[in-house]
């Protein structure tokens, strides 16, 4: 790995956009200015945010700056986790192997269904009365 490279990666989940970069560093994670524990409040989501780098074991290497935009924290944070993996392969190409290998770099395209004229919700029906 380069030792003084700035990468740059965007994630994407549901509605939400990420913008991340990540540099050589103590491993401080920011997420809109703001502490990724602060900022995500949830501990499943700040360990989703700082899985590709637990998974490569370069957790504390690198600084990682992050602006999202869109949806909600729980998209936000998947978006700035894709935005992480790609800015690592952004840095170093051999780490696209084992990232791919760990679904990190597949954009989860699940989004919410739009809702449908004569329906309650994009599915449900209205309830019907019998009497």
């Amino acid at each position: 790995m380069s030792k003084n490279a700035l990468a740059y990666g965007t994630g994407r989940r549901k509605c939400a956009v990420a913008r991340v970069w990540i540099e050589p560093g103590d491993g401080r994670i920011l997420i809109n200015d703001r502490d990724y524990d602060t900022y995500l409040c949830r501990p499943v989501l700040e360990i989703l945010v700082k899985s590709p780098l637990t998974a490569l074991e370069i957790e504390g290497r690198f600084n990682v700056r992050a602006k999202v935009k869109g949806g909600g924290i729980t998209g936000q944070a998947g978006a700035v986790r894709l935005g992480i993996s790609r800015a690592l392969v952004e840095i170093d190409e051999n780490l696209r192997k084992s990232l791919r290998g760990g679904g990190f770099l597949t954009r989860d395209a699940r989004v919410k269904e739009r809702k449908k004229y004569g329906r309650k919700k994009a599915r449900r029906g209205f309830q019907f009365v019998k009497r």
